[in-house]
C-alpha cells in the first residue's frame, strides 16, 4: 500500500528516499506552498511544536535500525533537513499513507493534519528556531526490542541471505521450520525483516506440507543460499483467513482476541521478501516473534474474500486510464476487519464499495494515487457488519503511458496479468468474519462459483468449489468441478487428489486408487499422495504396498501423524509388532491429547503380549474420552486375559 510521490524539492532527498523505499524520483522540484491550515500562534520552536510532530510519526522509520535512510531523532537531525522535510510533508509524500480521507476510517492511520502540516511549513520560513531545551518532549524510546513484547518463540535462517549488489527487485522465499512438538495457537507474528533499509515489503504466510522445502531444495542456485525466488509461494498459505505483512512503518498486528490461528507440528513458516538491491551486496537477517494465545478459537473463523480482476488485464502501451473492475453479491451476513488492495507500478487510482441491500453506498477504500512502494494492509478501526445481499466491488485504473513516472517500461510496453513486479495485478482483499460459523461454507461456495464465471480456465477455482461442495456431502457435485478442473488442467494435483478422496468416500476404492497412483506419479514428493495411496492399499488389504507408500509418506514429512497410525496398523497386520508399535508411539506424540492413538497403541502392545503397558494405555484412552467404546471394550478383554494367565501360573 501506498502514498504516491508528487515533487520533490530535492533530487538528493528523491535519491534517499528511492534507496530507502524503491520511490522514484518526481520530475520536477516545487516550491513550498503551505496548506491553508493556521500553525500555532507566536513563535514555532523544534522542541515546543515540531518535535511532538516529528517522534510520534517519523521516528518510528527514520531511526537506528530503521526503514529510512537518516534519522530524525534530534533538533540537529531534523533542522539539516528542514525544508526538505517540509516540501514531502506538504505534498503528502511523507509520511506514507495511501487511502483517502473521509473513505474509510483504519488502524494507525499515518496521516499528518492540516495543521501539522501548516506547523512544520510556518517554522521553515521562521529559520527553523530550537526553542527552550526544557520544552522538548521525550525522544522516542529505543525500539531494539519487540513492539509487542517479548515473543514466545523466535524463528530465524540457519544463515542469512545476501541480496546482490545490482539487478531488478529480488522476491525471495525464505523457509524457516517452526520448532513446535505439539499443537500450538497463535495470536500474532512480528516480523524484524533484517535489514528494513532494502526491504520493501514482506508476506508471512505458513506451510503444512514440505512443497516449500522441496523448492527450495530445487531451486537454490549456491549451496547454502536459503530460499526459493518468485511472487508464487507454492502450497504455503496465510492460515485461518488472517492477512499477515510487513512494510516500512506498518504498526504491528496485535491480532484479534479469541480468533488465534492453529500451528501444527512439522509447519514451516515461509517469509516472502520483496528486496531493492542497492549497489552493493547486503545481508539480510529476518526474525520472526510468534505470540501464542493460551486458548484455541470461538466462534466463527476469519475468512478473506479477493475482488479480483487479472484476466482482464492486457493493458496497451500509451493507455492513460485503462480500468478493469470486479463485484460480487454476498450470501451471508458478515463483519469486515480489514482491506488489502494490491496492484503494481502501474495503477493509479483504486475504488472498493459496499452496496447494501437497502440501496445505501459505503466506501470501503478509495485510493487516488496508488504507489507500489507503500503498500499495506487497512484495518478497520471499527469492524462493520454488511448483511447477506450486499455488492462487493472494485475498480481499479491503470496509467501505462509514458507520463506515468512510475511506469518502469520506457517507452511504454503491453502489459498483462502476472507475478512479476513488471506484470501487473488487480486484487482486492477484505477479510471478514461471518456471523455464523456454519454459513462460511455458503459464503465459500458463491465465491468460488463466481471466480469460475469470471475465469473458467483456473483449475483452482474448481477445486475449491469442489472443496465447498464435499464439504456439505455433495459428493457426486464436488466430483463433477474436481473433473472440470481436470479438465482444464489434467496435471493439477489438488483435483485429482480430492477426487480420489471422493472415490474413496463413495466406496470406488479401485477409482480411488487410480487417482492417487497418477498423483504419486506427477509429483513423487508429495507426502500426501502417498499417503491417500497407502490408505487405499490398507483398505484394500495390500499391506506391503501400504507400508511402502506409508513409509515414503513419514520420509517425506516425519510429523504426518494420520501416516505413522496407518503404517503402524499395516505393520500390525504383518506381524511386524515392534515396529508397528514404534510408529503407534509416534502418532501418539504427535497427538498427545488422542484417545484413539492411545487405543491404538495398546492394541499392538496387548497383541505383544505387554498386556500391563496396554492396560495403561486403555485407561488413558478411557480418561481423555471415557465414551470410547473400543478403548473400553479393549480394556476388560485385556484385563480378562491378563487374570485367565495368572491363574494359569503364567505371569
Amino acid at each position: 500500500m501506498d502514498r504516491h510521490a508528487k515533487t520533490l524539492a530535492t533530487v538528493a532527498l528523491a535519491s534517499l528516499l528511492a534507496i530507502a523505499c524503491g520511490a522514484r524520483p518526481a520530475s520536477e522540484p516545487h516550491a513550498l506552498d503551505a496548506p491553508a491550515a493556521v500553525p500555532p500562534d507566536g513563535p514555532v520552536t523544534f522542541t515546543r511544536h515540531v518535535a511532538p510532530i516529528v517522534f510520534e510519526h517519523c521516528a518510528p522509520c527514520h531511526r537506528p535500525g530503521g526503514s529510512g535512510p537518516f534519522t530524525l531523532l534530534s533538533y540537529d537531525d531534523v533542522a539539516r533537513r528542514a525544508r526538505q522535510i517540509a516540501e514531502v510533508t506538504t505534498s503528502r509524500f511523507m509520511p506514507p499513507w495511501l487511502p483517502e480521507t473521509g473513505f474509510g476510517e483504519f488502524v494507525g492511520e499515518r496521516r499528518l493534519t492540516e495543521t501539522q502540516i501548516a506547523t512544520l511549513a510556518a517554522w521553515v520560513e521562521s529559520d527553523a528556531a530550537e526553542g527552550d531545551a526544557a520544552n522538548l518532549p521525550e525522544p522516542p524510546a529505543a525500539t531494539d526490542g519487540w513492539a509487542l513484547g517479548e515473543p514466545d518463540l523466535t524463528v530465524t535462517l540457519p544463515a542469512p541471505y545476501t541480496l546482490p549488489a545490482d539487478g531488478p527487485d529480488v522476491f525471495r522465499n525464505l523457509v524457516m521450520p517452526l520448532p513446535v512438538d505439539e499443537t500450538r495457537w497463535v495470536q500474532t507474528v512480528e516480523l524484524r525483516p533484517g535489514n528494513p533499509r532494502f526491504v520493501h515489503h514482506a508476506i508471512m504466510a505458513v506451510d503444512d506440507t514440505t512443497s516449500s522445502r522441496r523448492r527450495e531444495e530445487e531451486e537454490t542456485e549456491q549451496p547454502g543460499e536459503p530460499g526459493f525466488s518468485g511472487m508464487e509461494m507454492g502450497l504455503a498459505f496465510m492460515p485461518d483467513g488472517h492477512l499477515m505483512g510487513w512494510t516500512p512503518g506498518m504498526a504491528p498486528n496485535p491480532g484479534i482476541d479469541g480468533l488465534a490461528w492453529r500451528l501444527d507440528p512439522g509447519t514451516d513458516f515461509v517469509l516472502q521478501l520483496h528486496m531493492l538491491p542497492s549497489g552493493r551486496a547486503e545481508t539480510i537477517a529476518p526474525v520472526a516473534g510468534f505470540h501464542f494465545a493460551d486458548t484455541p478459537p470461538s466462534g466463527p473463523p476469519l475468512y478473506l474474500i479477493r475482488l479480483d480482476a487479472d484476466h482482464l488485464l492486457d493493458i496497451p502501451p500509451g493507455d492513460p486510464a485503462f480500468v478493469v473492475e470486479d463485484a460480487v453479491e454476498l450470501p451471508i451476513d458478515v463483519e469486515i476487519h480489514a482491506v488489502y488492495p494490491h496492484a503494481h507500478y502501474l495503477a493509479k487510482s483504486m475504488e472498493g464499495r459496499a452496496i447494501l441491500p437497502d440501496g445505501t453506498e459505503r466506501w470501503l477504500i478509495r485510493i487516488d494515487d496508488w504507489d507500489f512502494n507503500w503498500q499495506d494492509v487497512y484495518r478497520m478501526r471499527e469492524p462493520y457488519l454488511l448483511p447477506a445481499g450486499t455488492t462487493l466491488s472494485m475498480r481499479f485504473t491503470y496509467d501505462n503511458s509514458a507520463d506515468n513516472p512510475r511506469n518502469p517500461s520506457d517507452p511504454p510496453r503491453r502489459v498483462r496479468a502476472g507475478n512479476r513486479s513488471s506484470d501487473e495485478m488487480a486484487h482486492l482483499q477484505l477479510q471478514v468474519r461471518p456471523r455464523r460459523a456454519a454459513d462460511l461454507v455458503l459464503l465459500r461456495e458463491s465465491l468460488y462459483r463466481h471466480a469460475i464465471r469470471r475465469n473458467p480456465a483456473n483449475p483452482w477455482s474448481y477445486y475449491e468449489l469442489g472443496n465447498a461442495l464435499l464439504e456439505q456431502d455433495r459428493l457426486d457435485e464436488a466430483a463433477s468441478q474436481y473433473l472440470a478442473g481436470l479438465g482444464a488442467d489434467p496435471t493439477h494435483v489438488p483435483s485429482r487428489t480430492s477426487l480420489g478422496a471422493v472415490r474413496e468416500r463413495q466406496g470406488r476404492i479401485d477409482e480411488a486408487a487410480a487417482e492417487f497412483r497418477t498423483v504419486v506419479e506427477l509429483d513423487p514428493g508429495y507426502a500426501d499422495g502417498h499417503y491417500n495411496l497407502g490408505s487405499v492399499h490398507l483398505a484394500r488389504g495390500r499391506l506391503e504396498d501400504a507400508a511402502r507408500h506409508l513409509r515414503e509418506t513419514v520420509a517425506l514429512e516425519p510429523d504426518h501423524a494420520a501416516a505413522h497410525t496407518n503404517l503402524g496398523h499395516a505393520l500390525r497386520e504383518l506381524g511386524r509388532l515392534d515396529e508397528a508399535a514404534t510408529h503407534h508411539r509416534e502418532a501418539l506424540r504427535l497427538r498427545p491429547g488422542s484417545a484413539e492413538a492411545h487405543n491404538n497403541l495398546g492394541s499392538v502392545l496387548a497383541v505383544g503380549g505387554l498386556l500391563d503397558e496396554a492396560i495403561d494405555q486403555f485407561q488413558r484412552a478411557l480418561r481423555i474420552d471415557p465414551g470410547h467404546a473400543q478403548a473400553r471394550q479393549n480394556l476388560e478383554l485385556a484385563r480378562e486375559i491378563a487374570a485367565e494367565l495368572e491363574r494359569a501360573g503364567l505371569r
